[in-house]
Parts: structure tokens; sequence; C-alpha cells
């Protein structure tokens, strides 16, 4: 069930209640006065979770700005490999 954003009559500050989307309220009662409280508009949380998505995106955004700091070169995709090619069609080919 989502949760929902209250403001309390007396400034008692906001609080949290969760109700089915279809039975919310526009008004409950304030847990520490017991006066009115109106329901308030605020953003989603989409951006909360533990998903390996959103361990993706924060990664991401946070490496525009505290980018990881590298020793070195990262090692050669090439070392093991042969140079010459074994293809008898590239015998054929001019030579630079």
């Amino acid at each position: 069930m989502p949760l929902y954003e209250f403001r309390c009559a007396a400034d008692c500050g906001p609080f949290e209640w969760s109700f089915p989307m279809a039975d919310v309220p526009g008004t409950t009662r304030c847990p520490r006065c017991d006066r009115d409280a109106v329901r308030r508009v605020s953003p989603p949380r989409l951006g909360h979770g533990s998903s390996s998505a959103m361990n993706l995106l924060d990664r991401t955004k946070r490496s525009a700005h505290e980018p990881d700091v590298v020793t070195g070169p990262p090692p050669s995709t090439t070392a093991g490999r042969s140079a010459v090619t074994s293809n008898p069609l590239h015998r054929r080919l001019p030579r630079p």
C-alpha cells in the first residue's frame, strides 16, 4: 500500500499513513494532537529501492561527480594472441 503524507492544522509537522489507493481520505486525525490533518501532494518515491537496476543508476549518477581513480591503463586484451594470421587469403593482400 502506498504512503500518503498529511499535515496537521496545529503545525505538529508532517506524518505519513498507509492507505489502499481506493480508500485514501482527504483528511485524517493527527496522531499527536488528534486534530484534523489534510493530505498533502508529495512526489512519489520511485528512486528508493535495492534492485540491481537502481544500484546501477546510482553508480552512474555518482560517477559524473566522483569518478573512480585509476592507477594505470587496463590490461591488454591482445595478450597471448598471435600477430600473424594463418589465413592463406591474407597473403594476397597488399603489404603496408
